[in-house]
Order: C-alpha cells, then structure tokens, then sequence
C-alpha cells in the first residue's frame, strides 16, 4: 500500500474518483474491482466505503463527473454558427467516449446500463444536449414536437454509432473523422426530410454553410 498522505475530505473524494477513473478507462467495468481504488491511494478499504459504499454508487459518480465535464467542453459558444456548434459538439462526444472507451460501453450495453442513477445521469444529460440543438436549430419560442423526436432520435443514433465503433476503434476502416461526417449528414438529412411546418429556423443557413465548407473544414 503506498504511504497515505492527510487530505480533506473533498481532495480525497477528488483523488478516489481519479483513480477510479484510470481503472475504468483501460479495463471492463467486470473486471475493475474498487478495492484496487483504495490500494492505489494508500488508504483503507473502510475509508473507501466511507466516500462509495458500492462498485455502483463508485461508477455512477463517475459516470456523473466524467457527464459534467463534457457537457461544459461542450457548451455552445454563441458567437459561432450553427454548423461550427453542432460541429463541436460531436467532436467532444466522440473524443469523450474514446478516452472512456471501457466506461462508455458499460454505461450503454454493459453491466452499468441498468443503474437507476446512470440511467438517470445520462437521461438529463441527453435533456440539455437536445435542448442546445433546438436552440442553435430554431431559436425563440417553442419548437415543433416532430422537430423535438427528430433530434432525441439522432442523439440516441449517435450514441449507438459510437458504440459500435468502441468495440474496434482502430479499424483502420473508420476514424472519428468519418463519424463526425456521417454523424453530421445524418442530422441534416433528417432535417431536410421533415415536412415545412416542422423544420427549423435555421436549416437552410446551415446546409448552405455544411456543402460550401465541405467535411474537413473544422
């Protein structure tokens, strides 16, 4: 066991949740066990317990912290366009899922998937991801409900693109380039397929600004 150092309950918090974060980044959620944490930190596994009484209530608070984070990497900047938002946005997604890639995959297939609280993490996170597309999309006022399934639809397929993509990531036949491209097609694609009463404000600036600047201009 390495040598404690005395820290405040925050900083201990803190450096549990980073370790924490190191083991479940590089290993299946089955295979991290949390006592590893405490080992790692040079404290007891009492002291462990104290902080996170569960392997589940560990990872969800994880699963929290990690969600905090990208959602301020990627808070729309206002003084971009649409394209440039939307852009960024799924370029911190995708970034986030692989550098979490064994975390991602137990938040969305694996053994965490049915935790209340993940379940409950991810739900609000999607809820604002949803509302920041509809305000860059269609701003002022209340948006059309097929506008609204269109693009809760399009972030659960994002979300399943990328997974499907983790559980080989360095095929060479696919980079997060080509995702970020067919992510972005396929929002506008289902844009431009809905009927004129529901498409959004923006749509036509934004299909302009995605076929002038093509799909490697960042």
């Amino acid at each position: 066991m390495a040598a404690r150092t005395r820290l405040s309950p925050e900083e201990r918090r803190r450096q549990l949740l980073d370790l924490g974060a190191q083991l479940f980044a590089d290993q299946h959620y089955d295979d991290v066990h949390i006592e590893q944490v405490a080992e790692l930190a040079g404290v007891s596994r009492g002291l462990l317990y104290h902080y996170f009484p569960t392997k589940r209530a560990f990872f969800a608070e994880l699963v929290r912290r990690e969600t905090q984070a990208m959602m301020a990497d990627s808070t729309p900047d206002p003084a971009l366009g649409v394209l440039d938002q939307l852009r960024h946005g799924i370029d911190v997604y995708l970034a986030n899922c692989r550098t979490n890639r064994y975390g991602a995959q137990a938040i969305y297939q694996g053994a965490a998937s049915s935790d209340p609280d993940v379940i409950a993490i991810i739900e609000e996170s999607t809820r604002v991801q949803e509302e920041r597309i509809l305000a860059a999309l269609d701003p002022g006022g209340s948006h059309p409900r097929l506008l609204q399934i269109t693009v809760r639809s399009w972030l659960v397929m994002i979300r399943t693109a990328c997974h499907t993509w983790l559980a080989d990531p360095d095929d060479d036949g696919v980079d997060a380039v080509d995702l970020r491209q067919m992510a972005e097609h396929a929002l506008l694609g289902a844009l431009f397929g809905l009927p004129d009463a529901a498409r959004p404000a923006n749509l036509a600036v934004l299909i302009d600004d995605a076929a002038r600047r093509g799909p490697a201009d960042g």
